[in-house]
């Protein structure tokens, strides 16, 4: 029982820190870094608040030394998923009628412990097992995952005070705000360890109950994740973790009558697969299931004559090459106007060779490895089918050497396109390759129509210039071509509060992480009307008289 109409807190980005030479911060964050990575971990499957642990075990090994393991994960199949299912339908009652304000108080009090103790134990898995360097976990899983728990608060109070006209002393109309009929199936990727804890608490806060699978190359901050989660007073089977191969464990849960949602961050061809299943099993479903998805992208980054060369060179390098390209808002495409091109390619063939790649326990590493052997295979396959290519339809391919003796090790690339719908113009590769398309400077506005239709994504997009008028037009040609665009500033970096994230075309829902927009999502409404004034006759005025 509530006794009061409660204020959330007012949330506020949180800072990032440094980890400078020096700092505190970098000497608690090394010490948490050698811990984890003489520990074997055995990470189990966490079941209505129980760890189970199946016998069936994969490894969990750092991308980066791939010789060295950080333990073995339990792996869930059909039965286990069963029981997942249950323990969230046995718990989804009393955690949806629990006040609003004592459900969210469990992820406030999770921000203020990843805040603090908990910080350096996410960020250093996030650094082994995903291969992110100190200021990349940083920002990824602290920062925004801290942001996505204080954020996602406000939000779902401002959606619980809308409420509807009532008439005066006459009826009384309120807007409740249920949480959906059935489970939540949240399904993560390796990349983000904030999507990862997103995933399945923006349902949880809004009442829903739900089973989680994580990527299997990135178990270990998902097991993080539940141990802060628990630590916050996360009720038993409100979330449950069931780390599994995708058949084994997507197969019966999108079986399952009782499904009542998929909250998805990862590949294309994944979510379009689920969405078929859906499709096909509608009419086993108690409700119709809430689909949310954020899938892939090319991501580009378009030049007018105009823009500023060194601002429009380090921006591609940041903005392809941080986290090894393995954002999904990473840029891998570029339009540059020949004008600007000489300098942007000295600049850009500078930095290539100036980035330092190597374990990210070496703080002056730029970059780590791609994440594992077959993300390796794909991108190296690219970089060779690249060159093979030098003299016809590619210029020149810049950087690119590849070695996977020690760890999954891809130099920073930038391929020089002669064809702007070459393969690597159209399709993902997820990794740190820039595909360049130089054109014509006086051709501005047909490249602007290159750039809107030579991909079938649109998550993110930049435009660089000086012009006014060209941003302009830009802005107005390429309105679809991503759902979060950026004016001379490279297309990463969305920040919970400041830049909702999401994209459309095949690049998903755009349902917006990180606003009210996805948490609408996770509510089923429903109007309650109580009328003041008893009728006292069923006719009506209009039926007086002849």
């Amino acid at each position: 029982m509530s006794l009061g109409l409660f204020a959330a807190p007012q949330p506020d980005n949180e800072p990032v820190r440094s980890y400078a030479p020096g700092t505190p911060e970098r000497a608690r964050l090394a010490a948490a870094l050698a811990q984890q990575a003489g520990e074997r971990v055995e990470v189990p499957l966490w079941i209505g608040g129980a760890q189970v642990r199946t016998g069936k075990t994969a490894s969990m090994i750092m991308p980066h030394a791939h010789a060295e393991t950080l333990g073995v994960f339990h792996q869930a199949g059909a039965a286990e998923v069963e029981q997942a299912i249950a323990a969230a339908q046995a718990a989804r009652p009393a955690w949806a009628a629990l006040p609003w304000e004592q459900r969210v108080a469990v992820f406030l009090k999770a921000g203020a412990l990843l805040a603090g103790e908990h910080r350096d134990a996410l960020n250093g898995a996030t650094m082994l097992n995903q291969s992110k360097t100190c200021h990349q976990a940083e920002i990824d899983a602290a920062c925004e995952l801290i942001d996505f728990f204080h954020f996602n608060v406000a939000y779902l109070t401002k959606l619980y005070q809308e409420q509807p006209r009532s008439l005066p002393g006459v009826a009384w109309n309120r807007l409740e705000y249920r949480p959906l009929d059935g489970f939540v199936f949240a399904v993560s990727p390796f990349n983000f360890t904030s999507i990862a804890g997103n995933l399945p608490t923006a349902p949880a806060m809004c009442g829903n109950t739900v089973v989680w699978k994580p990527a299997s190359t990135a178990v270990l901050n998902a097991h993080r994740i539940m141990e802060l989660l628990h630590a916050a007073g996360l009720p038993p089977g409100v979330i449950n973790l069931v780390p599994g191969s995708g058949a084994q464990v997507g197969g019966p849960a999108l079986a399952h009558r009782d499904l009542a949602g998929v909250h998805f961050t990862g590949g294309t061809d994944v979510f379009r697969s689920m969405w078929r299943t859906i499709g096909e099993n509608i009419d086993r479903y108690a409700c119709y299931p809430r689909v949310v998805g954020e899938t892939g992208g090319k991501d580009f980054v378009f030049a007018h004559q105009s823009a500023d060369p060194v601002s429009l060179a380090q921006n591609l390098l940041r903005g392809a090459f941080e986290y090894q390209g393995q954002k999904c808002s990473a840029a891998s495409r570029a339009y540059i106007p020949d004008n600007l091109w000489p300098a942007v390619r000295e600049q850009l063939g500078d930095g290539v060779r100036s980035i330092r790649v190597g374990d990210v326990r070496d703080f002056s590493n730029f970059m780590g490895a791609v994440i594992d052997g077959k993300s390796y295979a794909k991108l190296e396959g690219a970089i060779t089918e690249a060159r093979g290519q030098v003299g016809g339809d590619i210029a020149e391919v810049i950087g690119g050497e590849c070695d996977k003796s020690v760890g999954f090790f891809v130099k920073p690339t930038v391929i020089v396109t002669n064809k702007p719908d070459s393969r690597t113009m159209r399709e993902e590769l997820f990794g740190p390759v820039l595909t360049v398309y130089v054109y014509p400077a006086a051709d501005f506005e047909e490249t602007l129509t290159l750039c809107d239709q030579t991909s079938e994504y649109a998550l993110t997009g930049a435009i660089f210039a000086r012009e006014r008028s060209a941003i302009t037009v830009a802005t107005e040609r390429l309105r679809h071509a991503a759902g979060n665009f950026y004016i001379n500033d490279k297309p990463t970096g969305a920040v919970v509060g400041q830049q909702p994230f999401g994209g459309s075309r095949a690049s998903g829902t755009n349902d917006k992480a990180g606003s009210m927009l996805n948490l609408l999502r996770w509510l089923s409404p429903r109007t309650i009307k109580e009328t003041f004034t008893p009728l006292r006759d069923f006719r009506y005025p209009y039926m007086d008289g002849k």
